[in-house]
């Protein structure tokens, strides 16, 4: 698979990582040992990069990974990130002080079961602190060997730059699809300009752009999509209807939606990660596929062409779910 550079310094990593949040319950209940087959399968296919979070089950993502580790003798095949700033406080649901912050990256070390995460993200961002601050205390974790890298998830290309002009910013998580393209009215051009990588999340789509989509049925047994706009009437509907165009149109170019997907998003800059989650080592094969695909510029057009800019019925976040993320566009 190719390979590419996690920020400006940091190592060279897989093109398509791994989202261990398909870990979790979080769309529907996990298997811990097949979470362990999943990694099996991560390794045999060049995956060399995953991607998890304290708050992913409360620690059990985190758990899953680093038991993995120890039944392998504690060697670490993978370039690992974790993130911190989600709590389940419902009065401060964001957390970036800097005690808080440093005994959470203790206890994400002690799950893990490794000397120092390669890469360390802010996942929200607290108001309450400014992102020159947080940035700062994750600049001391860096110095202080627990930290090798680190970054931001789902902020603005400003804040991009803020944080930046006090230290390095390795990478910035983002959704980023065929059906959520706002990371290019800014954010991209931004990396691409500081040397930082973006990771692309739910690359897709949250199903949506693969051959097994959620129907209505199945999204009402996942509690983020019985509350998310693109999962519910009439939006559900319109966006199946041009995910069967795009499932056409992969079958017509001999590859999966899935795979088409991804190499989509990671052909439209070399500072692209992606990152899809599944718990499906046949889905996995899938989306792995999509790493070694290179599109051509017809190519491009015929995707685009089918899921023109803008496509997606109904936003990506509802109003709660919005609440933390960085809007700038």
């Amino acid at each position: 698979m190719e390979q590419r550079k996690l920020g400006q310094d940091g190592p060279m990593v897989s093109a398509v990582g791994y989202g261990a949040m398909s870990f979790t319950d979080f769309y529907g209940p996990a298997n811990d040992a097949d979470s362990a087959r999943v990694l099996d399968a991560c390794l045999d296919l060049g995956i060399t990069h995953l991607d998890t979070s304290n708050i992913y089950g409360m620690g059990r993502s985190e758990t899953v990974i680093g038991n993995w580790l120890r039944n392998r003798g504690g060697v670490c095949p993978f370039t690992i990130a974790s993130k911190v700033g989600i709590t389940r406080d419902p009065e401060h649901r964001f957390n970036n002080a800097a005690d808080h912050m440093a005994q959470e990256l203790d206890a994400s070390l002690q799950r893990l079961g490794v000397e120092a995460i390669d890469l360390y993200y802010v996942h929200r961002r607290d108001p309450r602190h400014e992102i020159e601050e947080v940035t700062a205390t994750l600049a001391e974790f860096v110095k202080a060997g627990k930290v090798k890298a680190i970054g931001y998830s789902e902020i603005a290309p400003s804040s991009l730059r803020r944080a930046h002009a006090v230290h390095p910013i390795a990478a910035v998580q983002s959704e980023y699809s065929l059906s959520t393209r706002s990371p290019e009215m800014g954010l991209i051009q931004t990396c691409a300009e500081l040397g930082t990588s973006l990771v692309a999340f739910s690359p897709v789509g949250r199903a949506l752009l693969t051959d097994r989509p959620h129907g209505l049925k199945e999204a009402k047994n996942m509690e983020f999509l019985t509350k998310n706009p693109r999962f519910i009437e009439p939006n559900i509907s319109a966006n199946l209807a041009y995910n069967a165009k795009f499932r056409a149109l992969a079958a017509d170019m001999d590859t999966s939606a899935a795979a088409l997907a991804i190499a989509w998003v990671l052909q439209k800059s070399q500072e692209v990660i992606a990152i899809p989650g599944t718990r499906s080592i046949a889905h996995l094969n899938e989306l792995v596929a999509g790493g070694d695909m290179t599109l051509t510029e017809d190519d491009i057009n015929r995707i685009e062409a089918v899921l023109p800019i803008g496509w997606a019925h109904g936003d990506r976040y509802s109003t709660t779910q919005w609440e933390g993320p960085e809007k700038y566009c």
